[in-house]
Formats: C-alpha cells, structure tokens, sequence
C-alpha cells in the first residue's frame, strides 16, 4: 500500500471583487464554517496530509490565527497531526532579470500563485480555489489519482464537472470547457461567458475563443472549476513558461498567467499529458453576494442529511 499523502494547494488570495468582500473567511456553515473548512474536511477524509494556503501579505497573519485554532485538533487518515503551510503571492515574487512596471496592480493569475508553493511541495498536489465547494466525491477521485502518481513526471490532470452542475441561480458564469482526446487526455479548454440556463431548459453561452454569441451547450459537458492534480516537476515547467509570459507580455498590466495557459503549453510541446477526471459532484460558490443565502441552505441540508458533522470541528 503506498502510504504517501498529497498535499492540498489552496488559492485563497483574490480578494472577491465580484462578492464584495473577503470570501474565504466568510462563515456558510450552520456554526460558521467556511467553504475552505469543507474542502479541507473532505481532503482529509481523502488522505491529504499537509495544506498549503497563497493568501496575501495583508491578510496572511489573520487567517494563519484563524486556520491554528480552527484546525489545532485535526489529524489525517493515519492519526497524525495535519500540517499547514503559508506562502505569500505578491507582485514583486517574479524571476530576474523582470521587474515590476509601475502601472501593475493586478496579480500575476493563478499559475503564478501556484508557483509560490515550489519550494514547499515535493509530492503529487492538488490545487483548489478558496471559495468553491467541490464536494466529497471529487476529493477522493483527486486523492486516489494523486497517490497512483507517486514518482513519476509528467502527468497531471484536471476533475471536470458536468457543465449544468455548476451554474448559478443569481446569474450567468464564466466557464473553460473541456476537450480530450480518445484516451481521456487534456486537448483544450474553450473559455465561454455567459453562461446560463434559459426558459427553455437548455444552457447557452458565448464562445470567447471563436466570438460566437448564444450558442446552445451541451450540459453534460465536463468544465474546468480550476481543480488540479500535479506532479511536482511541474513547478520546475511553469516556471520556465512563466519567464517567456514575462517576455512577452510584461507591459500588459491586465494579463495574467493562468493555470490552463501553463499547462496548455506542457500539454502542446509533449512534456506532459492532463487527464480529464469526471465527478459526478455538484459544484456550489459565491460568484454573487446572492448566492449567499442558497449556499447556506445547501450547507444546512448537507448537515441534516448527516453527510457532515456540526460543527465540523
């Protein structure tokens, strides 16, 4: 039995702009428990055995506090203590010889967040947002692809949801659609905005790639809601992509390295292949501050139904 745990990589430094507010601290839960308190009740449950949280200086220290406290009893599969790791994404963590231009304000994305993580992971990882619940199902199916690459290179995969698992009641989506080949490898991701169910029952959405406009989808279509699996030579590989990002488009003060971006180019010059893992989870979040009060009734369900404990710690 390989008794290697993956670590769970947990974006947690957007600041919620769309929201209004610091997402990741905000109490869903019927005893006030986050959407990250769940990920991470699941990730265990699953065989994670270290946390890495990206925040931002500014809010680092609070909820380092918050996370000791919260989490001080908690242990992994085997009964030893979880870990938890802080790192910081900032605009000024970029390689040499760049520098930051002075009208820069927006991060650097996701995949430069990621990279922030290098030097304190060194087995197969998973990477999460902060503020989206993924459900127990997708942990394990994450959990078991981590641990089946134990010591090997090149091979990462992406959990797809079923597009209509994951809309919202307040509002369209954005949503990277998945493309794979006959043996379940990552082609393409196809960004469409716009996206909602219409009176008609069927969902529709814009194409960004090709510009069509109100194009009927396929709502069983696997999509990206930015949950990875990595084996940890991929730090080394999007670093050297994240240079020529540099080179490129430095003085573009809206562009950001994103994470289907990096492994686009892996995946594109044969250093590494992405499998689509299918999960038959339904997707929740707070895209809008509507979305609130339905998060906190499917948390109030999910707890009457006895699939978590409460309170979770």
């Amino acid at each position: 039995m390989n008794t290697m745990k993956p670590t769970l990589l947990v974006l947690a430094a957007g600041m919620g702009s769309r929201y209004g507010g610091l997402k990741q601290m905000d109490g869903l839960g019927p005893h006030g428990e986050t959407i990250i308190d769940y990920s991470i009740h699941d990730a265990v449950e699953a065989g994670f055995g270290k946390v890495v949280y990206i925040v931002r200086e500014s809010f680092k220290d609070q909820m380092e506090a918050a996370v000791k406290e919260k989490y001080a009893g908690v242990k992994t599969v085997d009964g030893e203590p979880l870990q938890f790791v802080f790192v910081t994404q900032e605009l000024n963590k970029i390689p040499a010889p760049f520098t930051v231009p002075e009208e820069r304000v927006k991060p650097w994305g996701t995949a430069h967040a990621v990279l922030m993580a290098a030097d304190v992971i060194q087995e197969p990882f998973a990477v999460i947002n902060g503020d989206d619940f993924y459900g127990k199902e997708s942990f394990k199916i994450l959990g078991d692809w981590c641990r089946k690459h134990a010591g090997t290179e090149g091979q990462y995969c992406i959990v797809g949801f079923e597009l209509e698992n994951t809309l919202s009641e307040n509002g369209s989506v954005s949503r990277g659609i998945c493309s794979y080949d006959k043996d379940g490898n990552l082609t393409d991701i196809a960004e469409h905005l716009e996206i909602a169910r219409e009176g008609d029952g069927k969902v529709y959405g814009n194409n960004s790639v090709n510009g069509e406009n109100h194009v009927k989808l396929d709502a069983k279509a696997l999509c990206s809601m930015n949950m990875w699996g990595f084996t940890p030579d991929y730090f080394a590989k999007s670093a050297e992509i994240f240079k020529t990002f540099l080179a490129d488009h430095i003085t573009e003060p809206k562009k950001e390295y994103y994470i289907p971006y990096a492994v686009d180019v892996i995946v594109k010059s044969g250093k590494g292949a992405c499998e689509v893992l299918s999960t038959p989870s339904h997707w929740f979040g707070v895209t809008y501050k509507e979305d609130r009060p339905g998060v906190v009734a499917k948390f109030a369900e999910l707890v009457q139904k006895g699939i978590y404990p409460s309170p979770l710690y």
